[in-house]
């Protein structure tokens, strides 16, 4: 991870300085010292580039007579008109300009530390990078920085404000590592394993195997992994940050929790994929991903609350052993599924965790992240997640958290109509509708399994993933669900 300092403000010596200005805003001083130092060169070279201190607009003076090897000036828009997120996005349009440096500085001794808190987690966000398997990679295609300096007044107090930022990235990157991960590296064993990394931030964990989950009758997630020589893991993740371990929080309150789907490759089973594009299934995991790396996001930053990750790890295969089509299987519940196509495996794997979650921890509410629907993408696009609930208070706050965050949700319907199109003639219920509102048919799925409580289902198999750069993520892993969902809990949920 980019390590980022905050300094005094002053004259840098080296590397690469970044200015923060707005369009017809006051220049911050150290940005006055530079172009003083050189004679009016800076203010001349920016006027000559067009520089207006617009919204996403950039231009770097090459300045070795003033010590420094450039000086890149990035536009900030109206004064007063940056939100966090565009702060955010400020941040992650630096990285690239100077991630070539070897040392850089942003001057932020003219914006508002807030702000300036921002940009640094937004230039950290976008400097992620998944290289553990490149062994003949050119140094000269390889950041240079490792360090970004932010120049402002009060550099011990910014400091203490970023800490609970930076804890949320790493969480954000533990989460995009792990989505990263081939297949054949993280299957539901390592993935299961790879979770006691929280330990160390005072997170309970326990790995429940095949045995433990035929006890607890999960027969719909135990399905799933039938066509799979690699043995499926459910894993439990508790933060009390409340109650300190001793059950309820001081108020009695139950815990909150997340639940996330984790098929680390899912080939479709015996209703198998196209050949075209497989190699995505190793994301559909990204559910998982998510919460494991919002455990770490609220135990590394201490929330004060009681919280309860739990994510069902399978791989989906075909084989001789596999699910067939027309199979049915009793869920945890007690509920039977006539299994249509082993391709919509994912709500069978929630549907026995989301159970057994309620059974467990009795929680004031629940949300579910899941790779769940290509529908949602032919909805939403790249650019929204798909949000159900039936809970309008709860599925406020999440939209809300949100669009205070940059990773959006758009609320989709649910109704008795949509049910009507999973029932089964001899079971309780179908995993498939029809092709027509496949995420809904999906969300009603996962509804009959949360018996009442409130709940909020995501689908984020449009955002868990990018086809390009984003402002504060690379090409990749987006990590998506993990500050949302942090955010939430702030807001709302910390004693």
């Amino acid at each position: 991870m980019l390590d980022v300092t905050f300094v005094k403000a002053g004259l840098p010596k080296a590397g690469a300085v970044v200015v923060l200005l707005s369009e017809g805003g006051v220049p911050s001083a150290l940005h006055a010292a530079l172009d003083g130092a050189s004679g009016g060169l800076v203010a001349r070279a920016l006027e000559a580039a067009g520089f207006k201190g617009r919204a996403g607009q950039s231009a770097t003076v090459w300045a070795p007579g003033l010590g420094i090897t450039k000086l890149v000036a990035v536009g900030m828009g109206a004064p007063g008109a940056l939100t966090p997120d565009g702060a955010e996005a400020v941040g992650g349009a630096i990285w690239p300009l100077v991630s070539g440096e070897t040392e850089a500085t942003i001057a932020a001794d003219g914006v508002d530390m807030v702000v300036a808190i921002r940009v640094a987690l937004g230039a950290s966000l976008r400097s992620y990078r998944f290289d553990l398997y490149r062994t003949k990679e050119k140094p000269e295609d390889k950041p240079k920085l490792s360090g970004l300096n932010i120049a402002l007044p009060d550099p011990a107090a910014a400091r203490a404000a970023y800490a609970p930022f930076k804890a949320v990235a790493e969480g954000v990157f533990m989460a995009r590592d792990l989505v990263s991960e081939p297949p054949n590296v993280l299957h539901p064993v390592e993935m299961a394993e790879r979770c006691r990394a929280l330990e160390k931030l005072g997170v309970q964990v326990d790995i429940l195997g095949p045995k433990e989950m035929r006890k607890l009758g999960f027969g719909a997630l135990l399905g799933v992994a039938m066509g799979s020589a690699i043995e499926p893991r459910m894993v439990a993740m508790r933060w009390n940050g409340i109650s300190g371990g001793k059950g309820r929080g001081r108020r009695g309150e139950k815990p909150i929790c997340f639940i996330g789907k984790g098929v680390t490759f899912d080939t479709g089973g015996i209703s198998i994929k196209s050949a075209g594009g497989m190699e995505d299934m190793k994301w559909d995991m990204a559910g998982a991903g998510c919460v494991i790396g919002l455990m770490a996001a609220l135990a590394g930053r201490r929330a004060k609350c009681d919280v309860v990750g739990l994510v069902g790890l399978v791989e989906n295969m075909p084989s001789g052993t596999a699910q067939r089509p027309g199979d049915v299987v009793t869920t945890a519940s007690g509920q039977t599924v006539e299994v249509i196509n082993t391709d919509a495996e994912g709500r069978l794997v929630l549907a026995d965790v989301i159970h057994y979650a309620i059974e467990k921890y009795d929680p004031r509410w629940m949300i579910d992240l899941a790779t769940l629907t290509g529908a949602i993408i032919v909805a939403l696009g790249h650019e929204h997640a798909g949000l159900f609930s039936n809970d309008d208070t709860l599925a406020g706050q999440v939209e809300a958290a949100g669009k205070s965050t940059g990773e959006l949700c758009w609320r989709l319907p649910l109704s008795e109509a949509y049910d009507k199109q999973i029932k089964s003639d001899i079971a309780d219920m179908k995993n498939v509708g029809t092709r027509a509102g496949g995420s809904i048919t999906a969300a009603q799925f996962i509804q009959r399994f949360v018996q009442g409580r409130p709940w909020v289902h995501l689908d984020i198999a449009g955002t868990a993933w990018a086809t390009k750069d984003l402002p504060t993520a690379p090409k990749g892993a987006t990590g998506f669900g993990v500050r949302l969902l942090d955010r939430l809990v702030a807001d709302h949920f910390e004693g």
